[in-house]
């Protein structure tokens, strides 16, 4: 960790005061758990489960994982078995799309009835020729992911992907979304519209970070930045790149890092 990253982790956590409940906003495969291709084996990086358990008991933290991924599949992931994280967080799963509140009401938003009905042909399509990747199907999305495939066969996919994502996506409600090793057609908000009612949410000054890794985590980087109040924009990931975030920090030591140092700024 260089010393301008202390500098201004310490700034940051300096902020810090009683009477606020500061919002810790964090993205899960990449950042808190490596990538696998099986997602279902994505466990959270050593030591991680049991940090963020901390600050969950501390009770003084507004903690909520942003995710592309359906927000049920986060709580068995992040608690572990048996459960260190005590109690289930609130989750914006499907980018954004989705709001799983801590106590399970759940809110998904959709699509104009054609536009819906245009997706749904697209995933019965894919369902059946899967384009040589691996395809997801989302309740709001068609999701065609290539990582992991030698050079020529991922951009094959890509290129047939593309050809079948492209047109659909000019219709009302519907998006394109590239991510690393794969592209998603979708319908809702991404996680910079999460990012933004959550903000909104909080009491006016509450300190804010969101901690990410992909290309999608952006939007949500450029929220932060967004935010009138204290706020801390982190690139979680082994190696740097372009972003909009204020630090970049290498997972998983300096995120259990990050994590200590917002869990001793509440004590």
């Amino acid at each position: 960790m260089t010393d301008e990253t202390i500098k201004k982790l310490d700034d940051f956590f300096s902020t810090f005061s009683d009477g606020q409940t500061p919002l810790l906003l964090l993205d899960y495969d990449g950042t808190l758990a490596p990538f696998r291709v099986d997602r279902f084996k994505a466990r959270p990086w050593t030591g991680v489960r049991e940090a963020v358990g901390r600050i969950q008991r501390q009770g003084r933290s507004r903690i909520v994982v942003i995710t592309g991924r359906p927000a049920k599949e986060i709580g068995p992931l992040l608690r572990g078995n048996p459960p260190i994280v005590d109690s289930p967080l609130e989750v914006w799963g499907l980018h954004g799309a989705e709001r799983m509140h801590a106590d399970g009401r759940r809110e998904l938003e959709e699509a104009p009835p054609e536009t819906q009905r245009r997706l749904n042909e697209l995933r019965e399509h894919l369902r059946h020729n899967n384009l040589g990747g691996q395809f997801e199907d989302k309740p709001n999305a068609a999701v065609m992911h290539w990582r992991g495939a030698s050079p020529r066969t991922a951009k094959f996919i890509e290129v047939r992907t593309r050809e079948l994502f492209e047109p659909l996506s000019r219709l009302e409600g519907l998006t394109l979304l590239q991510f690393e090793g794969g592209l998603e057609l979708r319908v809702g908000r991404d996680k910079g519209g999460a990012v933004s009612t959550l903000v909104a949410e909080a009491a006016p000054g509450t300190p804010v970070a969101f901690l990410g890794d992909d290309l999608t985590d952006e939007a949500g980087f450029r929220a932060v930045n967004q935010a009138e109040g204290p706020h801390l924009s982190v690139l979680m990931r082994p190696e740097p790149r372009e972003t909009a975030a204020d630090l970049w920090m290498r997972p998983p030591s300096e995120l259990r890092a990050f994590l200590k140092k917002w869990y001793r700024a509440l004590e």
